[in-house]
């Protein structure tokens, strides 16, 4: 009987050791996410035409370099290495966003499209800290869940004030109004 419990008290250390693995695998994805978003980011700000959407992309650029530093933080209570190979799912985005950039010259339209793309990399991005905070709960990591949770709020709320910019409100009309008026 002992060693019965004791071969599945391994297989249950295994089995949490690759969910940490995997746990990691995915931090480090949206690390190098975050990196990448910073070194594009300004090509979107110079892109486009809006003055609000130049504001709106200016505030995302200053929100993502603080919480790439608290993504840091995190990997340094980890006590692991915060590197990670190129993030496949933010690059295709990017290449999107310099199709568009190269493709057009600045107008409304150019903001709209740019405005779906940054919607693209926030989606991204919330499914990947919505994950990550939850792995961490049940790694019982609670002051790094709580760290994910503050980023992924800022994600949700970059996203509806991207929203709000795209379709206006009733003080205000849209960027794709005003693109499919023009």
């Amino acid at each position: 009987m002992k060693k019965e419990n004791k071969s599945k008290k391994v297989a249950v250390e295994s089995q949490r050791e690759e969910f940490y693995q995997m746990f990691l695998d995915e931090l480090r994805d949206i690390y190098c996410a975050e990196e990448m978003i910073i070194e594009n980011m300004p090509k979107m700000i110079e892109a486009a035409s809006s003055k609000e959407l130049k504001d709106a992309f200016k505030k995302h650029l200053s929100e993502t370099k603080e919480q790439h530093k608290r993504l840091d933080q995190v990997f340094e209570e980890l006590g692991e290495v915060a590197e990670g190979e190129s993030c496949k799912g933010i690059e295709g985005i990017l290449k999107e966003c310099d199709s568009i950039i190269k493709s057009s010259n600045p107008s409304l339209v150019e903001d709209a499209e740019l405005i779906c793309a940054a919607q693209k990399i926030e989606h991204y991005e919330i499914a990947s800290y919505g994950s990550l905070r939850t792995f961490a709960r049940h790694l019982n990591l609670s002051d790094i869940e709580d760290i994910l949770q503050e980023i992924l709020d800022e994600e949700g709320k970059t996203n509806k004030d991207l929203t709000a910019l795209a379709e206006g409100s009733w003080l205000s009309t849209g960027i794709n109004a005003k693109a499919a008026n023009k």
